[in-house]
């Protein structure tokens, strides 16, 4: 049974230009006039402008939504247009909320866009969330899901929930009075580096517009109050064998977020709360790290430095700096391949799993190992600009 939200639009009418720009839907009698009223009047907010976000604010404009908040404080970047549809390749530098609004005006000049310019956070998520009807989740990282949630929950707020990587994507509406939240699902994160980022493993750039197509449909779904919308069910979608699953899930009368006897009340520290402190501060430089422009120094100079590469074959294939290559997952059982007593530089793309990999050689005793700071991405900026950067 659908879930009917307290949308008023009473007071609303509609234009003779939107009436024709609505057309198709003011026929389908499950739309109708009320129906496209009601999403005049509905109140929609959009975390991200990202992968997720793009297709999902174009379709939620397209249709009619009335308001439409986004939040996001990243710039476009060249790595983002495989996917980000939203924007183009000369919104390059630009805020992606300044990019997103614009095309969605393009799109649909009646919308009431409210552009939120910051990262949210346990300070702001609250008195955000109050001044919308629904939240749609487009984020990529544990920290902002789980707030997300619990300020869903706390408020009372729909959560369309999705989330991608490589060619799996999932989605679900959480924390509605009648059904679980994702702490029900996922009580706790896991642990940190477990599970790699869409920027350490990729993402197939249509996944996003497939299941951020079906969050947008969620939305709508809530606002006319019709269908069944994925609340108690996780939709698991497989884009490589085109598969679909559905998991059916209950709410925990013990969740601390959404139980019986909730023990959160208020917001917490999400990024302790994932294992990743100091995320939003810049990292120090660690005394195991060298610098890019140390390392070509001493490598002209002749000096006897092994370059140990800890990326995957395809990064590799990509662009490299000669280095030895033994990825990551596989440096346990192959690192006899490396001499102790030799002077070890090791690198990745940005520096993260190096970092893993130095932890990991100098607990088997190996003294002479660096992290290559920044990674191959430093490279590229700092040594060699003719390199490609991915």
């Amino acid at each position: 049974m659908a879930t009917t939200l307290e949308v008023k639009p009473e007071a609303l009418t509609l234009s003779n230009e939107e009436i024709q720009r609505y057309s198709r839907h003011l026929i389908m009698p499950e739309v109708g006039m009320e129906g496209q009223l009601k999403l005049k009047a509905a109140r929609v907010l959009c975390i991200g402008a990202g992968g997720l976000g793009s297709p999902l604010a174009l379709y939620l404009g397209a249709a009619g939504v009335g308001t439409m908040g986004i939040v996001d404080f990243d710039v476009v970047d060249y790595t983002n247009l495989q996917r980000q549809i939203i924007h183009s390749t000369a919104d390059v530098g630009r805020k992606k909320l300044d990019s997103a609004a614009e095309k969605l005006k393009a799109i649909n000049p009646f919308l009431n866009i409210r552009k939120f310019d910051t990262r949210l956070s346990s300070d702001n998520a609250l008195e955000l969330f109050r001044e919308f009807d629904i939240i749609a989740d487009g984020t990529d990282n544990f920290p902002t899901r789980y707030l997300v949630n619990d300020a869903c929950a706390l408020t009372g707020k729909p959560n369309v929930y999705g989330s991608i990587f490589r060619f799996e994507g999932q989605a679900s509406v959480f924390a509605t009075k009648e059904g679980p939240c994702y702490r029900c699902l996922y009580p706790e994160p896991p642990p940190p580096g477990l599970v790699p980022s869409c920027a350490e493993g990729g993402v197939l750039g249509i996944l996003p517009g497939l299941v951020g197509v079906i969050q947008a449909t969620e939305v709508i779904k809530l606002i006319l109050g019709k269908g069944e919308p994925l609340i108690g069910r996780l939709l698991l979608i497989d884009a490589l064998d085109m598969k679909f699953r559905e998991l059916k899930l209950r709410k925990n009368p013990g969740c601390p977020v959404c139980g019986t006897h909730p023990t959160i009340k208020q917001l917490i520290d999400y990024n302790e709360f994932c294992g990743i402190r100091g995320e939003e501060k810049p990292v120090e430089t660690l005394a195991t790290d060298i610098e890019v422009e140390e390392l070509k120094r001493r490598l002209d100079a002749g000096e006897n430095l092994f370059v140990l590469d800890v990326r995957e074959p395809h990064e590799y294939q990509i662009c490299n700096i000669g280095g030895h290559l033994i990825p990551l997952g596989d440096l346990p059982k192959r690192v006899n391949e490396l001499d102790s007593s030799q002077e070890i530089v090791a690198h990745c793309r940005s520096g993260v799993r190096s970092a893993k990999a130095v932890d990991f050689l100098r607990q088997a005793g190996f003294k002479k190992v660096h992290n290559l700071a920044g990674g191959i991405l430093a490279w590229a900026d700092r040594v060699d600009p003719k390199m490609p950067k991915y």
